[in-house]
């Protein structure tokens, strides 16, 4: 039985840093790999490069301790953890594999016989096994789990990352782990690994796609939710009601449990992960499918209450034009809290009203310190800074919903104001 001395995690962004503190802070010693030459040499240093409340007083622990150090070079290890974006392609939305079949060949090189390689990355439906292929493609010289079965030397598994952000370094531990090996031993090794740390459950799948179909059915599940509760904003909309006291007085109701509508879904998981399942099965996916076109239209739904709004300021003030009108946007991040962008619908909307509005945009986002690409002449201003003549409500902050409304034309997309 190999035991776990050292371990490599490939990719140290949103799942993968946290991941290798947590093995790091059991006092295993493990070696984050990062093409990020930036995110490298800050971890060196004890510091993090993403947001997420915890994560930096670890990382400065176990890097000081010596337990965990980052480079852009894959070395031997007796378990590899894979945690590179699978993005999709195109307006197919297809899986883009490209980053797993990158992560693959850098680990090819250095695996050893009784070696682990764990898939983390949210993935389609197959994605374990075309990884154990380009593993078996570059190293013919071992034996994989897909030729050899539980007798092979490289054992290959996948188990979805399944945490909040903003609470990952809690539910790393706490939360169940679903596990599907390609074997029964494959299974076994990584249920062994993860019980360093986890107290949850570690539940094995009976093959690696089911635990992948686990995590984008769990991810589905939150995206047709959300989709009832945007369609209901748009219903309400059209009959001159207010949404929230509709959805406050539904979920009074004892088996009710309505969510709350927003700009539209973001995030790498539930904008992304229906995808998954309707390119898997396109003729089987109706309500999926559907749930995912009416989140991705929500974004420009709430850009025309935005543009209705600065047409009512112009008309309460006769002599402005709109390059005189003053935009506020409050929220970039695609869920409250965090700095993560990735998929966010606030961002998509800003970076919409900021190309078509003649007059100043304010951004106010306290959780980043300079504005991405796209926002053009946007200045990036404290929400307590901002005097506006309209203001759009994106994301719901903490330091937002503790503040009171502002004068002007509001936009509310998250009921702070409402």
């Amino acid at each position: 039985m190999i035991e776990f001395k050292k371990i490599s995690v490939i990719g140290l962004g949103y799942i993968g840093l946290p991941t290798a503190a947590m093995f790091a802070s059991r006092k295993v010693e493990v070696v984050g790999v990062d093409v990020n030459q930036r995110a490298v040499d800050m971890i060196n240093r004890g510091k993090v490069h993403i947001v997420e409340p915890d994560l930096d007083l670890v990382v400065r622990a176990v890097v000081t301790q010596g337990y965990l150090r980052a480079t852009t070079v894959c070395e031997p290890a007796e378990a590899f953890l894979i945690a590179v974006p699978t993005p999709f392609t195109g307006d197919n939305h297809d899986p883009d594999l490209s980053y797993i079949e990158a992560a693959a060949r850098l680990v090819a090189p250095v695996l050893e016989p009784g070696n682990l390689v764990i898939l983390e990355s949210t993935s389609p439906v197959g994605a374990t096994e075309a990884l154990a292929g380009w593993l078996a493609g570059a190293r013919p010289d071992l034996s994989f789990p897909q030729t050899a079965g539980d007798a092979s030397d490289i054992r290959v598994a996948h188990c979805p990352e399944r945490v909040l952000p903003g609470k990952v370094m809690q539910e790393l531990i706490t939360n169940d782990r679903v596990i599907g090996g390609m074997t029964a031993a494959c299974s076994a090794a990584a249920a062994r690994l993860y019980r360093t740390f986890v107290t949850g459950e570690c539940v094995i799948a009976s093959g690696p796609r089911v635990a992948e179909m686990a995590k984008l059915t769990e991810n589905s599940f939150r995206d047709v939710n959300i989709a009832f509760a945007n369609e209901l904003s748009l219903i309400c909309d059209a009959l001159g009601m207010d949404v929230w006291e509709l959805i406050r007085l539904a979920n009074r109701h004892p088996r009710v449990s309505i969510l709350q509508p927003g700009p539209g879904v973001g995030g790498h998981c539930i904008a992304v992960d229906p995808w998954f399942i309707v390119s898997s099965a396109p003729d089987q996916t109706r309500l999926i499918r559907t749930a995912r076109e009416v989140n991705d239209s929500k974004p420009e739904w709430v850009i025309e209450k935005v543009r209705a709004a600065i047409g009512a300021h112009l008309m309460e003030n006769p002599g402005k034009t709109a390059a005189d009108v003053t935009l506020a946007i409050y929220g970039l991040a695609f869920k409250p809290d965090i700095d993560d962008l990735r998929e966010s619908p606030a961002l998509e909307i800003a970076q919409a009203l900021v190309a078509a509005h003649a007059g100043p945009v304010l951004v106010a986002e306290p959780n980043i310190e300079s504005l991405p690409p796209g926002l053009g002449t946007a200045r990036l201003v404290a929400h307590e800074e901002i005097r506006a003549d309209v203001h759009a409500m994106l994301v719901d902050h903490k330091p937002f919903k503790s503040s009171p409304p502002p004068a002007g034309q509001i936009v509310d997309a998250r009921g702070v104001w409402g």
